[in-house]
């Protein structure tokens, strides 16, 4: 049986190949790192997580918890990963980082079944099954290599990452431990702001200097994705938009003053240690001095040490109701297949989720089997149904939601009764569709 070779080893590569490899099918795992790193990669182990070290809630009753539910019921590699590398984090799956991509790593080189070859990949292959995981930051050689494949233009959008200070340099005398709504115990780190503080940070991060784009990014007129959108972005739109946002207070009472803040910065451990944190929602591209300076603004930060400044990166992904499949097949050429961001799902949950499904339906492919079509029902079924539906003329990346699932037949009042609802129904029409295939053992 000839190999499939399978270019890119993020969460969604890394999926892609697993689940091909747990399938009996010899796989040919190509990632450029640590020969080459991208603007935003610094690691140089497998399915590095570069925005934030957060896989979203965890309750069933989420569009996030289900979809990691249904990714743990198709032998996801991701999710035994995080299972050994969380940390706390209220009602969020979160890892550390290292540890995350070290036990992927790992898995995957040991795989007797998973050839590595170290370099980038600069043309696709012309022979044989290809799966294409090389994320929002596909190389602009391969760019140009897929551009000329689809026969269609790219669309970009631009993402940002959050900075990460020492715990040890935090003043807690101004900050409290919580989570919004008593979830989770004490697992953030909140840092409130008065009203003249707030207006005073507010004045400060809307004038700040941003730093130059990178030399693909210089064109000047780029768009934000909505999800991932900078600070200073957000701040920019209005006075208040920040308190609305990712500094709400809701949920949250100062114990200094039994009262809820005007405004609250929450503060995510980064790893197991509790050495780390970083700025939740604060994803960034101003300078490096002026994180250091607006940042060091805000209450108990006045003496922060930055482990790692923000950073903002390009993200390009496929018009992909144009030139692919909801099984993420390339629609003019049924040997290739793409995974990842780079298809227009949003997330690391998503992305490393669309490796699964590509892969298992390749698999099938190969072995003669009829390729097997997620309901959209699922969380999983629903995002594969946008990638091949969505707007063609306004194609925009889609992370899980409970939106996208189909109405329930009954009329449900409460919104986290409905949520329960569409989530026991969707892991139901999973596995009326898997029939308990896929429970393989990752550990």
């Amino acid at each position: 049986m000839n190999a499939v070779k399978v270019i890119g080893a993020g969460l969604a590569g890394c999926e892609a190949a697993n689940r091909l490899a747990q399938s009996g099918i010899p796989v040919v795992l190509c990632e450029m790192k640590p020969k080459k790193f991208t603007p935003a990669h610094k690691y140089p182990g497998f399915s590095e997580l570069v925005c934030s070290n957060s896989l979203k809630a965890e309750r069933l009753e989420s569009a996030a918890g289900l979809l990691k539910e249904e990714m743990r019921r198709l032998g996801s590699i991701s999710m035994a990963a995080a299972e050994v590398s969380k940390v706390p984090a209220g009602g969020a799956l979160a890892v550390n980082r290292e540890e995350f991509s070290d036990y992927i790593t790992e898995k995957i080189r040991s795989n007797p079944l998973i050839e590595i070859i170290e370099g980038e990949v600069a043309d696709i292959p012309e022979e044989g099954y290809v799966i294409i995981a090389t994320g929002p930051l596909t190389s602009d050689a391969l760019s140009k290599s897929i551009n000329r494949l689809v026969g269609a233009e790219y669309l970009y959008f631009h993402d940002a990452a959050a900075p990460i200070v020492t715990a040890e340099s935090l003043d807690r005398s101004l900050i409290f431990g919580g989570s919004r709504y008593g979830r989770g115990g004490e697992d953030y780190l909140n840092c409130p702001m008065n009203k003249e503080e707030y207006q005073s940070f507010y004045n400060e991060i809307i004038s700040a200097e941003t730093a130059p784009l990178h030399d693909f990014d210089s064109a000047g007129d780029y768009t934000v994705y909505e999800g991932c959108m900078p600070i200073e972005a957000l701040a920019k739109r209005g006075e208040d938009c920040m308190r609305f946002g990712p500094l709400k207070p809701v949920g949250l009472t100062d114990p200094r003053t039994g009262k809820r803040p005007y405004a609250v910065v929450q503060l995510r451990l980064e790893n197991n240690g509790g050495t780390l944190y970083n700025l939740v929602g604060f994803q960034t591209n101003l300078k490096f001095g002026e994180q250091k300076r607006v940042f060091s603004m805000i209450p108990g930060l006045k003496n922060a040490e930055f482990a790692r400044y923000g950073v903002m990166h390009r993200n390009t992904y496929l018009n992909s109701p144009e030139v692919l499949d909801k099984h993420f097949c390339l629609k003019k050429d049924p040997r290739i297949y793409f995974a990842g961001q780079i298809t227009g799902v949003e997330g690391y949950i998503e992305s490393a989720a669309s490796g699964i499904y590509a892969a298992i339906n390749l698999s099938r492919r190969i072995k003669g089997l009829d390729e097997i079509t997620l309901p959209r029902e699922t969380m999983l079924g629903a995002l594969s149904d946008y990638v091949e539906t969505g707007s063609r003329s306004g194609f925009q990346p889609l992370g899980a939601n409970m939106g996208i699932l189909p109405e329930l037949s009954e009329k449900i009042r409460g919104k986290q009764e409905k949520y329960a609802a569409l989530s026991k129904r969707s892991l139901e029409e999973l596995e009326k569709a898997i029939g308990g295939r896929y429970y393989e053992d990752n550990r």
